[in-house]
């Protein structure tokens, strides 16, 4: 019996990488232009950072978290998202002491166990952004304008950006209380999920996505209707920010995100047209999570893309870019005594920073050119007795078929042109 992946996970094989290496070059070039600097945590973290900063009372802290005991019994849990981390790596190494607003960014894999399905996976793969230290509305404005232009770089022009707030610690327990009201009497219309969270989180009722929880909430209080005045001023910068930057957006009452760390702007990223698991990414306003965590009482606001899901709308919207062969140069010898002079020729290129590659099979050289044209490879430098007597190579331009030689001296020069070509 053979071995294979874990449900849930699987393997990015070389013609796939290519695709990613792209995509999160142009995710981390992108962030950097807005003044964001990479931060690298580990891939497990202790329990207790997860559900302090996450929520006890949501999906991913009850059922998701791949959780387990080392060797000393100390609970570990493999990061079901990066935001927690990062607050915890600000604490650690007191960022706070440092000037403010911090802007990072992340890339890497997240772990949850859920059900697999189509653009969700038990190992999934996250860019992030974090800014820490500020609660100015405007900074909120620029992280929402810097998702959307990575996706509108990477060939997603049609977005449905929602955006709501959730309030604060002075205007949420206002609004806590009429929705507990509101669903109380409906209780037994709604999911079993949805009944606990009445009790536990009554705002992730808004979040189900269970269709009869859905329809039974029809009618519910609206956040906005208790704002506090500095919310709601708060949601107005926002907003007017994201005008003057021509972002178009959707305000959703419903909009809460599945966090228990959100305060104030919350929103979400959707693309058409890419099947049901269609939202990208989304993120909010966090401005306790570092006082919830262990640290000082600092502002915070962040996003997460699904890498997946964004690739795979890249794919489904036919806007990936032609990339470049993986091989430019292959290098063809009619007899193994020419070795020597392919291993030179070899050297010269990838100095030269061409890449270049030969024959390790003993082909003939038939069968050398035919491997070659299914490497799709440029330019055949071709190594025999007549180009050793001579000093000279074999150049062969395969699409055109074209063939000449040229002295060893000239081989870098000549590729460079071919390949500009």
């Amino acid at each position: 019996m053979s071995i294979t992946g874990p449900r849930g996970t699987y393997d990015i094989l070389p013609d796939e990488s290519r695709k990613w290496q792209w995509l999160e070059g142009l995710l981390r070039e992108t962030a950097e232009l807005y003044g964001f600097r990479e931060i690298r945590t580990p891939v497990f973290e202790h329990t207790e950072l997860f559900q302090r900063g996450v929520g006890e009372t949501t999906d991913i802290v009850q059922k998701e978290m791949y959780t387990f005991a080392d060797k000393a019994r100390r609970s570990l849990t493999l990061r079901p998202e990066g935001t927690a981390s990062c607050a915890r790596a600000f604490i650690q190494h007191q960022i706070y002491n440092q000037p403010q607003p911090v802007k990072w960014y992340y890339l890497g894999p997240m772990f949850r166990y859920d059900r697999p399905q189509a653009g969700r996976y038990r190992q999934f793969h996250q860019f992030g952004a974090e800014v820490f230290g500020s609660n100015n509305p405007f900074v909120d404005a620029e992280l929402i304008v810097m998702m959307v232009d990575m996706v509108f770089k990477a060939g997603l022009p049609q977005y449905d950006l929602r955006l709501n707030s959730v309030g604060c610690e002075t205007c949420r327990p206002s609004y806590r209380q009429a929705l507990v009201s509101f669903l109380q009497p409906i209780k037994k219309e709604l999911c079993q999920d949805c009944r606990k969270r009445i009790e536990l989180n009554p705002l992730r009722v808004l979040d189900c996505k269970n269709q009869g929880c859905r329809e039974a909430v029809t009618g519910l209080p609206r956040v906005a209707d208790y704002w506090c005045n500095d919310c709601r001023q708060h949601f107005t910068a926002v907003t007017q920010s994201l005008d003057r930057y021509e972002v178009s957006y959707t305000v959703d009452d419903r909009l809460v995100r599945g966090l228990d760390y959100y305060t104030n702007t919350a929103f979400e990223l959707l693309v058409p047209g890419i099947g049901a698991q269609n939202a990208i990414g989304g993120g909010g306003r966090y401005n306790h999570l570092v006082r919830e965590v262990g640290g000082p009482d600092v502002p915070g606001i962040g996003f997460a893309i699904g890498l997946e899901r964004l690739l795979s709308g890249v794919e489904e919207a036919g806007a990936l870019p032609v990339f470049s062969p993986d091989i430019e140069v292959y290098i063809a010898v009619t007899g193994r005594e020419y070795e020597a002079s392919a291993d030179q020729a070899l050297r010269e290129l990838r100095r030269a920073g061409l890449k270049a590659d030969r024959d390790y099979m003993g082909r003939s050289l038939k069968a050398q050119m035919r491997q070659a044209d299914r490497l799709q490879v440029p330019v055949v430098v071709l190594i025999g007795e007549d180009e050793a007597t001579r000093g000279t190579y074999t150049i062969r331009r395969m699409q055109t078929k074209e063939q000449y030689e040229i002295g060893q001296a000239d081989l870098i020069d000549e590729v460079r042109k071919i390949l500009v070509k």
